[in-house]
């Protein structure tokens, strides 16, 4: 008996049946794509530590962090068991400890973000710098010129990034200014004059918490500027305690004011006379000092730390040159240059985009990192001229005369 084959070619040559088959290889085909992609993702994630997790790092760094598919919290490091405890299971921490010289020799980093208190930002960079990983840390990057230029050195020498984070040199006018200046856009620079204000009195003065007695967060500009919801409440020693903080408005604002100014002109400060006040503070309030730079400019800083809490933050700097001017000014959104020339320059701004926030720092730093980008647009040389700067301010309240640059080397 012979068996026949038969094929039923119009069943098998069915349209349907043919795109679901397609429709399942695809699918299936899409599937492994998505896995190997992940399984490549997944062995390319920046493996970041965190020293110290107060209110700054988890309102600001690490939710912004946290939504990236490339970055692997690795461990974190603070203070107070309890405290440590929340942060590690809020945000899924592998490691945890309140000894960074532990979290660096134990975990396998690539890069640690610093946010512990002003007084122990030196030695928290210089420890990670020296197991060769990549660091940012938050202003003031140390509080002393010397301990600033070393951590720079450190890195220049092992080739790691160093980023300190100044939210606003990541806004597009203020990279514009940079651009102009760099330009010579108002040509030899003569006269500068730097203005910062902000709504951090409660702060400075450690009066108030930020938290009401109803439980909700106090209505206060310079705790709304964190991506989100406060996790903690700002340390008030952190702020008010010149142990601690260091100094007062200099160190927790003019930080800012002055890395912006130095990173947008490559300046470099030589002398420095500075008189500051602090009614009813343990640290300085208001700042007024005048200036001589490294080309011969001279120029006038001040700072104010009792803006309104509803308030914006201020900052506004004029630059004069040989050919004529720039202004810049962030709290009423304006990028201008006027020339001799009358050949101006002046952008259209919205009245909001000098407002501050911090997303793009963290972010420029897992950039670096990864190597997508080789721009670090708040660059710790930067900030070293800015801890420069007010170095020479407050030994000039010490001493009470003017303090030259060379003075930093003793």
């Amino acid at each position: 008996m012979k068996t026949r084959f038969f094929i039923n070619f119009e069943n098998s040559l069915n349209p349907k049946r043919i795109l679901t088959c397609y429709v399942l290889q695809s699918y299936a085909i899409y599937i492994t794509y998505c896995n190997v992609l992940y399984l490549i993702i997944m062995s390319k994630r920046i493996k970041l530590g965190f020293i110290g997790a107060g209110w700054w790092a988890t309102s600001n760094h690490i939710p912004i962090l946290q939504n990236r598919q490339d970055v692997e919290f690795s461990a974190v490091c603070r203070k107070g068991t309890q405290e440590l405890e929340k942060v590690a299971k809020h945000f899924g921490f592998e490691y945890s400890t309140e000894n960074h010289v532990e979290m660096l020799e134990q975990c396998d980093l690539d890069g640690v973000i610093i946010s512990s208190p002003h007084s122990l930002h030196y030695e928290h960079a210089k420890a990670a710098l020296n197991r060769g990983i990549h660091v940012m840390c938050e202003k003031p990057m140390a509080l002393k010129a010397k301990e600033a230029n070393e951590l720079v050195d450190i890195a220049n020498k092992q080739g790691l990034h160093l980023l300190v984070p100044y939210g606003w040199h990541y806004k597009n006018f203020v990279k514009e200014a940079k651009k102009k200046l760099s330009e010579k856009c108002v040509g030899e620079i003569y006269y500068i004059l730097v203005h910062m204000a902000s709504p951090i009195l409660d702060l400075l003065t450690g009066k108030t918490s930020m938290i009401g007695t109803d439980g909700k967060t106090v209505e206060n500009e310079a705790v709304n500027t964190a991506n989100t919801e406060m996790f903690f409440e700002p340390g008030v020693d952190t702020w008010s305690n010149p142990e601690v903080a260091g100094g007062g408005y200099g160190h927790s604002q003019i930080t800012h004011s002055m890395g912006m100014f130095f990173w947008l002109t490559k300046m470099r400060i030589k002398k420095v006379f500075a008189k500051m006040s602090g009614p009813d503070s343990q640290v300085e309030l208001y700042n007024a000092m005048t200036t001589i730079f490294d080309n011969g400019a001279i120029g006038v800083v001040s700072g104010a730390g009792s803006v309104p809490p509803t308030q914006n933050f201020q900052l506004d700097m004029r630059i004069f040159g040989s050919e004529g001017q720039l202004s810049l000014d962030c709290d009423r959104a304006r990028m201008d240059i006027q020339r001799h020339d009358n050949n101006n320059f002046s952008l259209d701004l919205k009245g909001d985009e000098g407002s501050y926030d911090c997303e793009g720092p963290p972010n420029n730093f897992v950039d670096l990192i990864k190597g997508d980008t080789t721009e670090n647009n708040a660059p710790g040389w930067a900030a070293a001229r800015s801890v420069e700067f007010l170095d020479l301010a407050y030994r000039s309240i010490i001493s009470r005369k003017e303090e030259s640059i060379e003075c930093l080397n003793s």
